[in-house]
């Protein structure tokens, strides 16, 4: 079995507490409260921000021309990413240029941004790998045979989409290429899912 699916396996509970999150569900039926959502979309605006940085120094640690335009490709597509959140931000009111992250979202980008300074780029793949593995698993789980037709449903399609899908493979690409199956690695790879259900309860309680 590759490292990737090694991982994934290894930490699916916490996929499956984030699936079963108030916040998750309330997206996959259209009942979260837009104040909620609305708090997540600016606090996750910074955080892919941050996402897209990581890749970028990533890229320049390289070892080859293949994995450089790889990761100037992942961070190209957190871009594209971004433009839903613009659309959200314009719709209800959200200022995506003046964001106070809350401590939750500082702990995860500062945990990506030293990860990715300091680490070699299997480490940093395995950081960042349960971000784009999570929300692919969430967008397919909550599509289901039929993306339903709510206020959430846009967030819903991106994440199933046949766009995002393949990004989350060609990261996964990267872990099993260039990640070793260390200690490091496992409790990097754990504690990057651990911020991303912290990530949704803070939104969930956000005043």
């Amino acid at each position: 079995m590759s490292i990737s699916k090694e991982l994934w396996q290894a930490n699916h509970d916490i996929a499956q507490a984030c699936l079963e999150h108030p916040f998750v569900q309330g997206i996959a039926d259209g009942t979260l409260e837009q104040k909620k959502f609305a708090y997540y979309v600016g606090q996750d605006a910074f955080f892919l921000e941050a996402f897209a940085r990581a890749y970028s120094i990533a890229a320049a640690k390289a070892p080859d021309f293949s994995v450089f335009t790889t990761f100037h490709s992942l961070a190209d597509g957190v871009l594209q990413e971004l433009k839903l959140h613009e659309g959200y931000a314009a719709k209800w009111g959200v200022s995506l240029h003046s964001v106070e992250p809350g401590v939750t979202t500082r702990r995860y980008t500062d945990f990506l941004l030293a990860t990715a300074w300091s680490a070699d780029v299997g480490l940093t793949a395995a950081a960042m790998s349960p971000c784009m593995g999570l929300y692919a698993f969430l967008g397919k789980q909550l599509a289901g045979d039929n993306i339903p037709n709510h206020q959430y449903a846009d967030w819903i399609r991106t994440y199933s989409g046949a766009d995002f899908q393949p990004l989350t493979q060609q990261l996964e690409d990267l872990v099993d290429s260039y990640a070793s199956r260390t200690t490091l690695v496992e409790s990097t790879y754990r504690y990057a899912m651990l911020c991303e259900r912290d990530f949704f309860q803070a939104a969930w309680e956000c005043l």
